[in-house]
């Protein structure tokens, strides 16, 4: 699906991606705010898309990135850039709600771009791309919890590019600057890592991008490598 330029179903800068109840299919456009979620069938044929370009405006978007949807099929995007937030919306593209600004406090954020995703219970989880963090919100963006600071220790990150949670609710890092994957369970407490730069089988040079199916096998985009690795469970 899509081909490049702008408008329905045309992509500049294809962002984020997510899928609703129906394998229907969503994709951020970063380079369209005009277009800048557009919803496919799973075999890509065009539904509608939502957008335009503005600051703080609801439905506006400086720069949208990643996008995920709960189980009643609301999705939610995040917006980079000037606005700093993420955006809700139903699954025609109606506007629902939005909550975040700039900044370091509990709900406000710098650059949060690819990275979020929906737990089983609808509890929303946003990479702080800016602020090495990750926070957690309820449906309607009550802050709940964070964790993550700034290094190469467990639990500390350095450029959080992307998330992704499993069926048990735990959650899977992607530690762009640190080169690795991270796993927390739901309330943020560190359970695992693995990953170093490099080549070589488990090593990575800057992953971006991650996804889990529904046997638990995790699925990360090792960009710097121009390739795809894929890790069990275990």
């Amino acid at each position: 699906m899509g081909i490049l330029g702008f408008g329905d179903g045309r992509f500049t800068s294809a962002t984020g991606i997510g899928t609703d109840s129906s394998d229907n299919v969503y994709v951020t456009d970063g380079g369209s705010p005009e277009t800048a979620v557009q919803k496919f069938t799973t075999n890509g044929t065009f539904i509608t898309s939502w957008g335009s370009t503005g600051v703080g405006g609801d439905g506006q978007f400086i720069s949208p990135g990643g996008v995920t949807v709960d189980s009643s099929d609301n999705a939610y995007v995040g917006d980079f850039g000037e606005n700093n937030r993420i955006q809700k919306f139903d699954s025609n593209g109606n506007f629902l709600g939005k909550w975040g600004t700039t900044g370091s406090g509990d709900g406000q954020f710098i650059n949060p771009a690819l990275g979020i995703a929906a737990d089983s219970l609808d509890n929303i989880y946003v990479a702080d791309w800016g602020n090495n963090r990750i926070q957690k919100f309820d449906s309607n963006g009550n802050f709940i919890t964070k964790w993550g600071t700034s290094g190469s220790g467990n639990g500390q990150f350095i450029r959080p590019a992307n998330l992704a949670v499993d069926t048990s609710g735990n959650i899977f890092v992607v530690d762009e600057g640190n080169n690795r994957i991270q796993k927390f369970d739901r309330n943020g407490k560190f359970i695992t890592k693995w990953g170093t730069e490099g080549t070589g089988d488990g090593q990575f040079d800057e992953p971006t991008g991650i996804a889990i199916d529904s046997s638990g096998n995790v699925y990360v985009v090792d960009r710097g490598n121009s390739r795809i690795q894929v890790f069990a469970p275990s």
